[in-house]
């Protein structure tokens, strides 16, 4: 059912605004006159909203706002523009009084959009609990809300449940052992980007040895203060250079994203680390799979990064309480999501329509490891951050250089590129 309690809101503001427009403390004459201007200037008071959209989505959100203008007479405008094209496009036109009053966007834009001024908080109310609490964790900066999340997407452990028909291991040793006694050429496969490294796909293992990129508040907010020093990270760069070519040969930089799928798909591994983008490959490859969190390579959780989808505000927007009432009235219901889930099957950000399409075991697997995992950090240092550390994990993997030695230097790189 949807929900109305901000819609109620709506109407009370129109109704403030119609009472502050006068000093008359009786009723006025109602004649037909004064009932048509009222009826005139009610869609102007409602006000109109437009939304940027891939086209992807477009007919999700338009779906949703067909009933939001037959309820509230506010006309929504949805426009479609290329995804990759959006950020670009929303820093340089809010400013200027241009742009949408709402945009879809990934949370990770979050940072440069705050520091840019061209996103204003969100109050979901209530609604906000029936959410992931990942999902909300991601929109959020310095405690305050910043979107309406819809989507959540991480890694996980990808299984070939022919070679590997148990659950896999809950540790990076028990797997490995199992991998190695199915007889496959590989006990397992992870994308490494060849020589340049992908910390964002080993990040689960990171995290286990307790080295997060980033220090987090208590709120699950993150700080700029680098967290993969002392002990868990070097525990981590050891388990790297001992795992990696100069040591076990479980990992390699030979292994690229398409190289590593393949090996997969032709039943080379009976294990993987891949996102849901994957999944085709494999089951058009005839690979029957299972989805389960990553097994943990340190002693702590193995916690991937969780990438999430939402709607922003225009910090320009003139319309915010009727915006808002189309996010929390309209979008974040579990029609709504269901119809956004249809349109870009990615695990849904409302936890009532996520256990919905959790019936699928793949998508209950993904959840699964989004559940044990942390957003990816929103701050604007995040994008400092990849070239270093993926040089550093691609060094060791390689066997080119001596694990204390290669992270003193990439911590010493990272504090001269973020403090320098």
């Amino acid at each position: 059912m949807r929900k109305t309690t901000l819609s109620v809101a709506a109407v009370a503001a129109v109704s403030l605004l119609a009472a502050c427009g006068g000093g008359e403390t009786e009723p006025a004459e109602t004649t037909e006159d004064t009932a048509a201007a009222e009826e005139s200037a009610a869609p102007e008071a409602s006000g109109n909203l437009v939304i940027w959209s891939d086209e992807e989505r477009a007919e999700a959100i338009e779906t949703a706002a067909e009933t939001f203008t037959a309820e509230t007479g506010a006309e929504v405008e949805v426009v479609t523009k290329n995804f990759e094209d959006i950020r670009a496009d929303f820093l340089a036109q809010v400013p200027t009084g241009e742009g949408p009053d709402l945009t879809i966007g990934a949370h990770d834009w979050l940072g440069s959009l705050i520091v840019n001024g061209v996103v204003d908080t969100v109050d979901l109310g209530a609604t906000v609990d029936e959410f992931e609490d990942v999902a909300i964790e991601a929109m959020t900066y310095d405690g305050q809300l910043y979107g309406l999340p819809y989507a959540q997407e991480t890694v996980a452990l990808i299984r070939n449940t022919e070679l590997a028909p148990d659950p896999v291991p809950a540790t990076w040793d028990e797997m490995i052992a199992a991998g190695e006694e199915t007889g496959a050429d590989l006990p397992f496969v992870i994308n490494t980007a060849g020589a340049d490294g992908d910390a964002y796909t080993y990040y689960a293992f990171q995290t286990s040895f307790g080295a997060p990129v980033f220090e987090q508040n208590a709120d699950g907010s993150y700080t700029t203060e680098i967290g993969m020093g002392g002990d868990g990270g070097y525990a981590y760069a050891e388990w790297l250079a001992e795992n990696g070519q100069g040591g076990e040969g479980l990992l390699s930089t030979d292994w690229t994203y398409d190289i590593a799928n393949q090996e997969f798909a032709d039943g080379n591994a009976p294990y993987t680390v891949a996102g849901p983008w994957a999944i085709p490959t494999y089951t058009d490859a005839g690979i029957d799979v299972a989805v389960e969190p990553v097994p943990a390579a340190g002693d702590e959780t193995a916690a991937p990064f969780v990438g999430v989808q939402g709607f922003y505000l225009s910090a320009q927007s003139e319309n915010k309480l009727l915006a808002t009432s189309f996010l929390t009235n309209y979008m974040a219901t579990p029609e709504a999501m269901q119809a956004m889930y249809d349109a870009d099957p990615r695990i849904p950000a409302l936890t009532a329509t996520a256990e919905a399409v959790a019936e699928d075991p793949i998508v209950a697997g993904f959840l699964a490891a989004s559940q044990n995992g942390a957003p990816m950090p929103s701050i604007p240092e995040m994008g400092d951050v990849w070239d270093h550390w993926n040089a550093a994990e691609a060094a060791l993997i390689a066997g080119d250089a001596e694990p204390e030695a290669a992270w003193d230097k990439m911590l010493a790189d990272l504090d001269a590129t973020l403090n320098g």
